[in-house]
Parts: C-alpha cells; sequence; structure tokens
C-alpha cells in the first residue's frame, strides 16, 4: 500500500510539473492568437494582457489593406525563397550525406571533422563576409541571391543524413553492383526508396529555416516589395500589434501543418539519423 501511495504521489506531482511547463509555453501562444483579433490593433489598449474587444477585422485588413503593408507580397516572397531553398538545399544535403556514408576518399575524414568544427560558430559571425559576397557578385537586393545563401550552407549539417545512410545495410548496394547497377543506379533505385523519413525530415527542416528566418532578409533585401514576412512584420508600426499578430499566427500555420501530416516520416528520419557515423 505504501508502495502503491508514493507511486500515486510520484504520477500526480510529475502531471502538476508537465501541465505547468505546458502552460508556460502555451501562454505566449494564445495570447498571440487573441492578440491577432484584437479590435484597436494597438497593444497600448489591452487590458492586462488581452485586447479589451475582439473583431475579424485584422485579418480582413491583412490581405485586403496592402498599400502600406503588402503582406500577400511578403507572404509569396517567403514561399517561393522556402520552397526554393528547400528544394535545392535537400538535394545538395542528400548527395553530401550519401558520398560521405557509402565512399571511402582521401580526406574524408578531415572534411567531417572540419565540417563539424564550423558547425560549431554561430552564422551571423560570417554576416559582414556574406555581405561584401553578395554586393561583389551584385545579388543584393535579389531573392536569388538569398536561396543560393540557404542552399550553399545546407550541406553544412549532412550528419543526420548520413548517419541514416549508415543504416542501411552496404551489402545491399554490393549485391546490385554484382548485378551490374552503377553507382547512380544504386543510389536512385536502391537507396533513396528506402530513405523516404530522411528525404522527408530534410525537406522540412530545408523549407522551416529560411520560413522564419529573419537575420539573412534583412540584410540582403532592402526593397519594401522584397521582404519576407519576418521582416515586413518587424517594420510595423506599434499601432499596428495585432496586424503584426495576425501575420504571425497566419505565417505558423503551413509550418503546423506540414508538422502533423509529416510527423510519422521526421520522428523516424530523426531517431534513425542519430546513430554513430
Amino acid at each position: 500500500m505504501k508502495r502503491k501511495t508514493v507511486r500515486m504521489i510520484d504520477a500526480a506531482l510529475t502531471h502538476l510539473i508537465l501541465i505547468v511547463v505546458c502552460f508556460i509555453f502555451l501562454f505566449p501562444c494564445l495570447w498571440l492568437i487573441l492578440a491577432s483579433f484584437s479590435k484597436s490593433g494597438s497593444i497600448y489598449s489591452f487590458k492586462g494582457f488581452f485586447p479589451q474587444e475582439y473583431s475579424l477585422d485584422t485579418f480582413r485588413n491583412l490581405f485586403t489593406d496592402t498599400e502600406m503593408y503588402n503582406y500577400p507580397q511578403w507572404f509569396r516572397n517567403t514561399l517561393f525563397i522556402a520552397v526554393m531553398s528547400c528544394l535545392i538545399g535537400s538535394f545538395l544535403v542528400i548527395l553530401t550525406a550519401y558520398t560521405m556514408s557509402r565512399f571511402q576518399f582521401r580526406g574524408r575524414k578531415m572534411i567531417m571533422k572540419t565540417t563539424l568544427v564550423l558547425g560549431m560558430f554561430p552564422s551571423f559571425m560570417g554576416m559582414i563576409a556574406v555581405y561584401i559576397i553578395m554586393t561583389q557578385f551584385g545579388l543584393i537586393n535579389k531573392m536569388w541571391g538569398l536561396i543560393l545563401i540557404y542552399s550553399a550552407n545546407a550541406p553544412m549539417g549532412y550528419l543526420t543524413q548520413k548517419g541514416f545512410f549508415d543504416t542501411i545495410p552496404i551489402s545491399i548496394d554490393e549485391a546490385a553492383r554484382i548485378d551490374g547497377a552503377t553507382n547512380f543506379q544504386v543510389f536512385y533505385k536502391i537507396n533513396l526508396p528506402l530513405s523516404l523519413p530522411i528525404i522527408v525530415y530534410t525537406a522540412l527542416t530545408s523549407f522551416v529555416f529560411p520560413w522564419s528566418d529573419f537575420i539573412l532578409p534583412k540584410l540582403l533585401l532592402k526593397e519594401k516589395d522584397l521582404y519576407t514576412v519576418a521582416v515586413g512584420l518587424m517594420n510595423l508600426g506599434d499601432t499596428e500589434f495585432a496586424r503584426f499578430a495576425a501575420g504571425s499566427v497566419f505565417i505558423a500555420v503551413p509550418i503546423v501543418i506540414l508538422y502533423f501530416c509529416l510527423m510519422k516520416f521526421f520522428v523516424n528520419g530523426m531517431t534513425s539519423g542519430a546513430v554513430k557515423g
């Protein structure tokens, strides 16, 4: 009985702590959603944490009142940059990870160690160098310049994908080569169909970062019509807080939908790739 009582108390305390932690994390999201329905639009009219009056006009104005704040254009810019970065970046990451996993060549270990060390440094340390390079190539105020940076940086995070390819038995590749398959056929017809979870994981992570990034678009995109959603929302006035909240909520919807639809592949890819290479 004593042991049962201890277990019940332990379970109750655990659930209580989890509820408190969930509330701490969910409260800002709830506050932002309610703020997006504020009728006045200004944060200064809030009564405590929450708006005094609610209305759908904020979401309506978000897409119709585009003279000063063209949110639909910002959304299209963000979608274009994220999709193109996702396609190119995922392709480069998968090729890099597959090469590092399946082929032995001189300097392989050194490349892996170098990328691991470079990955420890925050990306904003190279912002000045990136800006100078983009200026020299005439890629300031060009969305393709931003896409190239995201895509070129993507292969640096190939280790999870390499770990996944390491879990696929190399004997399958050897059997295919005995039957006359080339390296490309082994990759395309055998390994890729077996790698759907890690491909989905790679595509999703390659899409999410450009979708929500602020620093690089702010650095490279100066014209208002080229803003991404993150940059555009940060340029809203103090009296447009409800519009800021509505834009933040709407931009989060596609990511939430993607995560729910692809959660199975996302988890499988992440856990299968978390092995020692």
